[in-house]
């Protein structure tokens, strides 16, 4: 991303000398949050609808669950506060502040935007709980009193996807992650954890809680193309000719649903591609014909290389020098995962959003 950079809070826009990288202001802003990019020259917003689901759902799953991580250390009164997430006037409020501060926001970013970057838009929402009344309505009015909704707007050049040089060189590092159903700001915090484990070939870091099966990437959802289990041996074993399926680890696993993850789920369904819910094992490598990681301002982008610890003890390891690694590689983007970019880029424009709806 670029310097330029810009932030919405509290009813006013933070010129980009003021504005933070977006790591570091959610690393000091509690709550639930979601990262979306404009497409199409930044005329669309992409996935919109579904991020803005994705965001109520991971502030209704902290409030219920963990009210911490939405509101910050103070003590939160989870017993007023769980009806609250009950209710669907909790949608319909972080829908409207949402759309009301990116539509504040989008405006000025735009006007600063070069040609070939889009905006990255991350949409944080948190509060303070002290201003909820024990007895108070559960009104929209109320419910906006105590919401604070923040909108950072960063610019973002998407890579070009099928080049060699942009494919993602991984490493399994660390663990799952905690109340994974949900993304919130403190996992930014956390995940510096596994920083000191990250070879400097590395892109994004993988989490597995065993050391054989792999749930997501640190920042990303993690997909193989694997042959199936009754493949034929006789064939080349290059996937021409072997029938093939994809892999990715099940919610129920602790993985971030991912908005792209979940877009994936519905290409393979509706154009009849085998995907199976499993957490792909490292032991089965030599299965894996073609890997992809996913998120919303790549979306998806192809492996090239995968690292993984001879030994899952080493990552105890003070640093990645002193860990000892077994590597898969892949022959660049295969047949089957460049046919489910393509299909991401169908729904992309199929079901982007129209800036201009948002511009008041």
């Amino acid at each position: 991303m670029s310097g330029v950079r810009f932030l919405f809070a509290n009813g006013v826009v933070l010129p980009s000398s003021d504005t933070p990288p977006v790591s570091t202001f959610l690393e000091s802003h509690p709550g639930a949050y979601t990262t979306s990019r404009t497409h199409n020259d930044a005329s669309l917003l992409l996935f919109w609808e579904r991020h803005l689901r994705r965001l109520a759902d991971s502030a209704r799953i902290l409030l219920n669950s963990n009210p911490n991580l939405l509101f910050g250390s103070e003590k939160s009164r989870v017993s007023s506060l769980t009806p609250l997430g009950q209710s669907s006037v909790w949608d319909s409020v972080i829908r409207s502040l949402v759309n009301d501060s990116v539509g504040k926001v989008l405006p000025i970013a735009l006007g600063e935007r070069k040609s070939g970057e889009e905006l990255a838009i991350t949409s944080v929402v948190s509060g303070n709980s002290e201003k909820l009344c024990e007895n108070g309505s559960l009104s929209e009015e109320m419910v906006s009193s105590f919401l604070d909704v923040y909108v950072h707007v960063g610019m973002y050049v998407p890579p070009v996807f099928g080049v060699r040089e942009n494919g993602a060189h991984l490493a399994v590092v660390g663990r799952g992650r905690d109340v994974a159903n949900a993304k919130y700001s403190d996992w930014v915090r956390l995940r510096k954890s596994l920083e000191k484990l990250r070879p400097p070939w590395a892109t994004e870091l993988l989490l597995s809680n065993d050391g054989d099966r792999v749930l997501e990437g640190s920042v990303t959802n993690f997909f193989v193309v694997c042959c199936k289990e009754n493949y034929n041996d006789s064939n080349d074993g290059k996937g021409s000719a072997c029938s093939v399926e994809i892999q990715t680890a099940p919610i129920r696993d602790g993985v971030l649903p991912g908005v792209i993850r979940q877009v994936i789920v519905d290409i393979c369904s509706s154009n009849g591609i085998p995907l199976r819910e499993v957490a792909p094992s490292w032991l089965e490598r030599e299965t894996w014909k073609e890997a992809f990681i996913t998120s919303s301002l790549r979306l998806l982008q192809h492996v090239e290389t995968i690292r993984f610890p001879s030994s899952w003890e080493s990552l105890e390891s003070k640093s990645w020098k002193m860990v000892k690694w077994e590597e898969k590689r892949f022959e660049g983007h295969g047949r089957t995962t460049t046919i489910i970019q393509k299909e991401i880029m169908k729904k992309a424009d199929l079901e982007g959003y129209p800036v201009h709806l948002l511009n008041h």
